[in-house]
C-alpha cells in the first residue's frame, strides 16, 4: 500500500444495506477504484461476511467516482516487478475473490458506469447480472502496455465467446456499452440516471422469489456450466429433485394452482 492510501481513513469498500439489498461500493473513485492488494482483500472480506448473512438477499456491486474499475493497481504492480512470489499471490487472491462472486449464495448485480477495464472488466463478467450506463465502456487493454490480460480473459471469455474475447485481448480497444450488451457482457444498458431504477427492477423480482430456491439454483448453475453435457444433466437432475423437497417448492406450486401469492418459508 502506498503512503497516500495509508493516510486515507475511508473504507476501501463502502457497505450499505436496506430491505435485503446490500450495496458494496468500491471507494477509491478518484483513482478509478484500482484492484490493489488492499482493495482485493477488503472486497473478499465483505463477500465472506455476506455469504453467511441470511438478511442479505441480493448484492449490488457499485463504484464511486467517474468510473467502475480500471483494473489492477499498476503503480503497486510496477513496484513488485521481479518479485514473482508477490505477483502470483496477488493473482491467486484476486482469482479466489472473483470466484467467490459465483459461489456466493446471493445473486450479485454489477452497477457499471464509466470505464470497466482489465480486471475491472473481469469483475463485471464474474457478477451474475450486470446493468450498465449507456456511457460505460469496457476493455482488456493490457496488451497496450505489454501485459496480456490473461486472468481477466477467464471471466470475459465465458461471457462473450472466444472470437470476441480475443478481439478485446489482441486489440486492447474499448467497446461501448451497446456492444457489450450485444456480446453478452451485460444484461441491460440504460441512461446513467436510470441505472438505479433498472437495477431495482431486478432486485424487486429477486426479493419476491424463494431465497432457498435461488440459493440452490445459483449453486447448480455454476457447477453445471463447465461440465460435459451428460454430467451436467445428471447433476442438475439431482439438484431439481432436491429442490422439489423444499417447503418453498410445494408452496410455490400450491400458490400457482390456487392463483394466490406464494408465502415463502424464508432462509
Amino acid at each position: 500500500m502506498f503512503a497516500h492510501e495509508q493516510a486515507d481513513d475511508r473504507p476501501l469498500v463502502q457497505r450499505d444495506q436496506a430491505a435485503g439489498v446490500l450495496t458494496l461500493t468500491l471507494n477509491r473513485g478518484e483513482r478509478f477504484n484500482p484492484l490493489s492488494s488492499a482493495m482485493i482483500a477488503a472486497l473478499a472480506a465483505e463477500l465472506r461476511m455476506i455469504a453467511g448473512d441470511p438478511s442479505v438477499r441480493v448484492v449490488i456491486l457499485a463504484a464511486g467516482g467517474k468510473g467502475f474499475c480500471a483494473g489492477h493497481d499498476l503503480k503497486e504492480m510496477r513496484a513488485h516487478v521481479g518479485d514473482s512470489a508477490w505477483q502470483r499471490d496477488l493473482f491467486d487472491r484476486c482469482g479466489r475473490m472473483m470466484m467467490s462472486l459465483t459461489t456466493l449464495p446471493q445473486p450479485v448485480i454489477a452497477r457499471v458506469h464509466g470505464i470497466a477495464t482489465a480486471a475491472g472488466c473481469q469483475l463485471v463478467s464474474m457478477c451474475d447480472l450486470a446493468v450498465a450506463a449507456d456511457s460505460a465502456a469496457f476493455a482488456l487493454p493490457g496488451v497496450n502496455i505489454g501485459v496480456f490480460c490473461s486472468t481477466p480473459a477467464v471471466g470475459v471469455a465465458r461471457n462473450v465467446g472466444r472470437k470476441r474475447a480475443m478481439e478485446m485481448l489482441l486489440t486492447g480497444e474499448l467497446i461501448d456499452a451497446h456492444t457489450a450488451l450485444a456480446w453478452g457482457l451485460v444484461n441491460r444498458v440504460v441512461p446513467s440516471d436510470a441505472l438505479d431504477e433498472e437495477i431495482r427492477h431486478f432486485t424487486d423480482i429477486i426479493l419476491a422469489r424463494s431465497p432457498a430456491t435461488i440459493r440452490l439454483g445459483k449453486q447448480a448453475f455454476y457447477e453445471q456450466i463447465e461440465r460435459p453435457i451428460e454430467d451436467a444433466y445428471e447433476m442438475t437432475g439431482e439438484t431439481m429433485a432436491c429442490n422439489l423437497l423444499l417447503d418453498d417448492a410445494a408452496e410455490g406450486m400450491d400458490a400457482f394452482l390456487a392463483r394466490r401469492p406464494a408465502v415463502w418459508q424464508g432462509h
